[in-house]
């Protein structure tokens, strides 16, 4: 498969329910200055959107790689990107309200593993090999559910899927109403 390299300064931000996000995203293999470019591009639209994470189909690109800082700040050091990462470790259990930069206003309890190890690589192909726990085990968990195509929702309880599914019926409607078509909520 071969990768159409954007210019990372045309990446925007991918909104439900764009069929972007349900994209399984193919391995990075080049480690490059584009790559570096993208990881920039999304760090801002990142904090830009007030996000604690940004995984590559939410800028709608199909590869391996998210950024994340849990502090949320440009200022802050804790700003992370991950190529091609792998969770393992998952250890016990933490049930916390997500919401998600691509679903505005979409928020519902999900279960995530309270601790885990992410190994990965960095923009420039070194490998890394970190160990999470609470809200940085949450992040990681969640960007590397977007880079299999599965979304929060997807991992609500009924009651939240209830309370969001009009949020979600306005955001389809308004998507179609692009030009677009299809409903993706029954």
């Amino acid at each position: 498969m071969s990768l159409k390299k954007i210019d990372p300064n045309q990446l925007e931000l991918v909104k439900y329910p764009d069929p972007r996000l349900r994209t399984k995203c193919a391995e990075v293999k080049e480690f490059d200055d584009w790559l570096r470019q993208v990881a920039e591009r999304m760090f801002e639209i990142m904090y830009a959107s007030k996000g604690i994470g940004l995984a590559a189909p939410q800028v709608g690109l199909g590869i391996r790689i998210f950024v994340c800082n849990p502090a949320g700040k440009p200022s802050s050091p804790e700003g992370m990107v991950f190529v091609n990462p792998v969770l393992t470790d998952l250890a016990g259990a933490a049930e916390s309200e997500e919401g998600c930069l691509s679903f505005p206003g979409v928020y519902g309890q999900v279960m995530r593993a309270a601790k885990c190890r992410i190994r990965a690589y960095d923009v420039n192909g070194n490998p890394l090999d970190r160990q999470g726990e609470d809200m940085l085990a949450r992040i990681w968990q969640h960007e590397v559910d977007h880079l299999e195509g599965v979304l929060h929702i997807d991992r609500f309880g009924e009651a939240a899927k209830l309370a969001c599914r009009r949020t979600l019926r306005e955001m389809e409607e308004a998507y179609k109403g692009k030009g677009r078509k299809k409903s993706l909520v029954p």
